[in-house]
């Protein structure tokens, strides 16, 4: 019998957008469906999310030289609609600098589905882990950090997945 394991890494990896189910009758083991959006729980702020923060960093059309997409979704928690012109920051210890400087930050909007994408730099291994940083941090609702990890330092684009819980 195959196991699922879901933790919070491996919902956000997958877009947080998927809900496992009991086993089923025959005997089979968990299946992966859609997640509804009706009760959808907000996001938490990941452990160490909130480091190297700058309040305020720029709204860019790309943070550097680019290379690198960091992308994803902003919702609101309860109903699942997309929220449209929320601010994301986003930073990383990248090839052109490190997660602490300046030119290592910048922020972007979500247009009218609640997508974001914004270009980097090639996100980089620091402290083992290749990682980004996201922020909400608008002020409508809550703020949230989090801290994605990439599967692979090869990898070039990385996805982060906001569920917003009105202040």
């Amino acid at each position: 019998m195959a196991i699922v394991a879901l933790n919070r890494r491996n919902l956000l990896a997958a877009g947080g957008s998927v809900l496992a189910t009991g086993m089923l009758a025959a005997g089979t083991s968990g299946l992966l469906l859609p997640a509804r959006a009706d009760g959808l729980a907000p996001t938490e702020s990941m452990s160490g999310g909130a480091n190297n923060y700058r309040k305020g960093a720029a709204i860019v059309d790309r943070i550097g030289k680019g290379g690198f997409w960091m992308s994803g979704t902003v919702r609101r928690a309860g109903d699942g609609a997309p929220l449209a012109g929320q601010r994301i920051q986003i930073w990383a210890h990248t090839v052109e600098g490190q997660e602490h400087e300046p030119q290592s930050h910048g922020a972007t909007l979500t247009d009218k589905d609640g997508r974001f994408r914004l270009e980097m730099p090639q996100i980089i291994p620091i402290f083992g882990q290749p990682h980004g940083h996201l922020a909400y941090d608008s002020g409508e609702f809550k703020t949230v950090f989090l801290r994605p990890v990439m599967r692979s330092p090869k990898d070039t684009s990385l996805e982060a997945h906001f569920v917003l819980q009105p202040t």
